[in-house]
């Protein structure tokens, strides 16, 4: 086991994944602004370009975003013309979010503009496919501790 008693906070794990993801949010603020689209709204976007209608709750559950986060979000998303919004003609409680043709158009640009991001950390295909299957592999750890007692 690591001892982080006597670590100083750049040699703590938890920062170090805290600042690279404020970093890779400034990184492609700049690649997704051309856009209008921000780092949650690109990634909401992701799912949606996968092809499938998504109800408002199953996108929230790949997000790891509460409703309380994503409907305000997608309402933004909306107005902007990248999603459109519909409930479910018989239970209401459940919306359905699509993308729109705006939204599937400026799909290519997008991609290129984060790709252009991610080419410039200087990766190859190898080193990329290593650290994001390190870093799966701790979220899962991360999210299994949830349930254990710390204290």
């Amino acid at each position: 086991m690591v001892d982080t008693n006597q670590r100083i906070l750049e040699e703590q794990l938890c920062f170090s994944v805290y600042s690279a993801s404020k970093q890779f949010t400034r990184l492609y603020r700049e690649a997704l602004e051309p856009f209008q689209l921000t780092y949650p709204q690109y990634i909401t976007l992701l799912i949606l370009w996968e092809g499938k209608e998504q109800m408002v709750s199953e996108l929230g559950a790949r997000l790891a975003l509460d409703s309380g986060t994503l409907t305000p979000m997608l309402k933004r998303m909306e107005h902007l013309g990248y999603v459109t919004r519909s409930r479910h003609p018989e239970d209401e409680r459940r919306v359905y979010i699509k993308p729109t043709e705006k939204a599937v158009k400026i799909q290519p640009a997008v991609l290129e503009s984060v790709d252009k991001c991610l080419h410039l950390l200087g990766f190859d295909e190898q080193e990329y496919t290593q650290l994001l299957t390190k870093i799966q592999t701790l979220t899962k750890q991360l999210g299994g501790i949830e349930n254990e007692k710390i204290v």
